[in-house]
């Protein structure tokens, strides 16, 4: 147990854990399509590597993608899955997703009991990177040809390891969202019950 956990709620942690854990989901998917797209990361004139740690230490600082020409979440998506985008579009697309996700949580990666959530945005941060998984199906460039390859069925082999991965981030987005739904239904719960208690249920006088 670290002093910083002292000031979290069971929320907070399960918050931090998944932002966590769905920041590793987005940077393995990126190593994943850096794999089957390497003329991406070649675009950067770097290694494989070096592409995916720079990667790593931006969206860890929140600073700005210089290929995104500035823009910030879903208008960052919006261009990184267009057609017409000439960048490293993998890079651009993990980004994105990590900065919208970021931005659906108040713009915190680290949760405390003063940090409040919406469970409106989470729940959209998840329609989200559901809407970014079918552009990443179904869109094509000026070529004819898939924005990026990702999963793969065909007679030989039948590989949905990218399908897993993002289905892991919506899953973690939608279980945050019910958990704050229903913390703030309790609340109610909770106070008309101590309403109701401190009217109904008083110890009668003796004497």
């Amino acid at each position: 147990m670290t002093s910083s956990e002292l000031a979290q709620s069971d929320i907070n942690r399960m918050a931090t854990l998944g932002m966590r854990d769905n920041i590793d989901s987005l940077l393995r998917l990126a190593d994943k399509l850096y794999r089957r797209n390497p003329a991406e990361w070649r675009k950067a004139g770097a290694s494989r590597e070096a592409v995916l740690e720079k990667l790593r230490a931006t969206i860890a600082s929140q600073a700005p993608w210089p290929e995104l020409q500035g823009r910030r979440d879903i208008a960052a998506l919006s261009l990184a899955l267009g057609p017409d985008f000439r960048g490293d579009r993998v890079a651009a697309f993990i980004y994105a997703s990590a900065d919208m996700l970021i931005t659906a949580h108040g713009g915190r990666t680290t949760f405390y009991l003063t940090d409040p959530l919406d469970a409106q945005y989470v729940y959209n941060a998840a329609r989200n990177i559901e809407i970014a998984v079918w552009m990443l199906s179904n869109r094509r460039n000026a070529a004819g040809q898939p924005l990026l390859l990702a999963d793969e069925i065909t007679e030989r082999e039948r590989n949905l390891s990218f399908e897993r991965e993002f289905g892991k981030i919506i899953g973690r987005l939608d279980l945050l969202a019910v958990v704050l739904t229903e913390k703030t239904r309790r609340a109610v719960i909770t106070y008309v019950q101590n309403l109701l208690g401190g009217t109904f249920l008083q110890f009668l006088p003796v004497r």
